[in-house]
């Protein structure tokens, strides 16, 4: 019998890889011939770094970068020598994990730190580069990073502007005759699992700056820079910013990455897979038990479970959701793909309980489905 164990993290309480522990122990008390493969899983949100690093055997690579608001601070990303891949979070160095909230203003902010770390990972030799785009403290439209990576813009003077939100409508020329030449010949991959435009009431300032320090004049005037700035982007790249997909993620680091860095935006399940070559892996496998701390409705939009449930559906693979909760009825989830379910909260005397002693109870959980099958 094969199994794959491939789960996002319980948050809080259990890491990808402890609830894989703890389900080959529970399991194995009643099935001991059994291939057990574990393929831990995330979606580019907390903890990816580490589900990330199982699969690249990397490097920690630590450097002093700009923080949103220019000020140095130390960052950390990976890399594998031997794959020549880096995967770098630019909420290291550019995000709201970096302020207090009441330093958040995103109209001052900057992704410039983004850029240079990307600048480090070149230098090393990087040939594939992953970035992160969450959590981000910034709405410069990623000029920020790009002026790290060797882009200047112009006000209509031929004056370089800061790289900050505030300036994007004074812009009227980007100049890229300096760009690092070493962009050429490197792949980016940009885990981005929002999918609004650049402007307007579903863009990246009506929707994310608020929680970002800006207020509703800000926001106005952050719109109006986006809506401008685009123009400017349309000349240069020939191409209408506002009609790709995901453009305005992480104040506009979408259309961002896209143009200064001919990214490929993907969500982050999909790149973690990938990474994992999670479906050659499960070739063959009876089941894949897969868990995250809660399966609800959001679990089938572009979350870890979504994508395990992608891939189970194309190889024709049962799949059991073994979580910390669960909102859904059983006829539900066994019409998103979902052929078992059981949960945390089934057993424990309260969620205190469960979230002390989540081990205990997700071995317990296996050992019951262990001898269902």
């Amino acid at each position: 019998m094969k199994i794959v164990l491939a789960p996002d993290k319980f948050k809080n309480s259990l890491t990808g890889m402890e609830f894989c522990d703890a389900v080959e122990e529970g399991f194995k008390a009643e099935h001991r011939n059994v291939d057990m493969v574990k393929l831990p899983l995330a979606d580019g949100g907390d903890g990816t770094i580490e589900v990330v690093n199982y699969y690249l055997q990397g490097n920690v690579i630590k450097i002093e970068v700009n923080n949103p608001f220019f000020k140095p601070v130390v960052a950390s990303y990976l890399y594998s020598e031997i794959s020549k891949i880096a995967f770098i979070e630019m909420a290291e160095a550019s995000g709201v994990k970096l302020l207090q909230k009441a330093q958040f203003d995103c109209v001052h902010a900057t992704t410039l730190g983004t850029g240079e770390m990307i600048v480090d990972a070149l230098n090393k030799g990087a040939k594939t580069i992953i970035l992160g785009i969450g959590g981000s403290a910034t709405n410069d439209c990623g000029i920020g990073m790009a002026t790290a990576l060797g882009y200047k813009f112009l006000d209509d003077e031929g004056h370089e502007v800061k790289p900050i939100g505030r300036n994007l409508s004074i812009i009227t020329t980007i100049d890229d005759s300096k760009v690092n030449q070493k962009l050429k010949g490197v792949s980016f991959n940009i885990a981005c699992d929002v999918s609004n435009p650049l402007y307007g009431s579903e863009g990246a300032a009506y929707v994310y700056a608020q929680q970002k320090g800006a207020s509703i004049e800000d926001i106005a005037f952050l719109d109006q820079g986006l809506k401008d700035f685009s123009k400017v982007l349309s000349k240069k790249f020939s191409i209408d910013p506002q009609t790709i997909k995901g453009a305005g993620a992480a104040g506009g680091m979408g259309i961002a990455s896209k143009l200064f860095l001919s990214g490929l935006l993907k969500p982050g399940i999909e790149l973690i897979k990938s990474l994992a070559n999670f479906d050659s892996k499960i070739e063959n496998a009876d089941w894949i038990i897969t868990g995250e701390g809660s399966l609800d409705e959001q679990t089938f939009s572009g979350k870890t479970i979504n994508g395990v449930l992608t891939s189970a559906k194309e190889k024709q693979i049962k799949v059991a959701a073994l979580c910390g909760t669960s909102e859904l009825s059983n006829k539900s989830a066994k019409a998103s793909g979902i052929d078992y379910v059981d949960t945390v909260m089934n057993y424990s005397k309260g969620m205190d309980d469960a979230m002390k002693n989540s081990t205990y109870y997700v071995k317990m959980m296996a050992k019951k489905f262990a001898k269902e099958l």
